[in-house]
């Protein structure tokens, strides 16, 4: 099942997700490897199967297998890495700030493409997960690698829809 048609199976009062869902399919703003890319990261970000599977379909012969793995890969790693640093941020006890996170992310230094597009995925999960700190550090990277104020925020807007796709479909299912 292609992501539209996942996403048409939504019901009326979801109607605008529907809507954006078709329109962030038609972006061509992005270039294909961003835009699947985001999306398969996006899905797996919301952790709901039946979407994961709807985004693999979808994105099937239009990313390189080095491009899938990269956005598996950082839906995975910020997966671990919005729940640690969103402690770290939120916790009163600076202390935490200064001791080393001892964490394996050997991927965000070696992800196996460009390294703004990694980047472009792990922002769009973080920003789905909720965590400002590593939000923040995304897009300061992405700045440095000249990456526009329209795409990041085309990203976030990706991980939006892809989660109210996600907790729509579960809610109904």
């Amino acid at each position: 099942m292609s992501l539209k048609e996942f996403a048409e199976a939504l019901p009326d009062f979801a109607k605008d997700i529907r809507l954006n869902v078709g329109s962030l399919l038609n972006d061509a703003a992005l270039g294909d490897q961003r835009k699947y890319g985001l999306l398969l990261a996006t899905a797996h970000g919301t952790g709901y199967k039946p979407l994961v599977d709807a985004a693999e379909a979808e994105v099937e012969g239009k990313l390189s297998p080095e491009a899938a793995n990269a956005a598996r890969a950082a839906a995975a790693v910020m997966a671990m890495n919005n729940v640690y640093y969103r402690f770290v941020h939120l916790a009163s006890n600076k202390e935490y700030a200064t001791l080393p996170a001892k964490l394996r992310m050997n991927v965000i230094g070696n992800p196996g493409i460009e390294k703004a597009d990694f980047e472009l995925f792990s922002l769009a999960v973080s920003a789905q997960n909720g965590c400002g700190m590593c939000i923040d550090s995304h897009e300061k990277v992405l700045q440095q690698h000249g990456v526009s104020s329209e795409i990041i925020q085309t990203a976030a807007r990706i991980g939006a829809v892809m989660t109210a796709v996600a907790t729509i479909h579960a809610a109904v299912a």
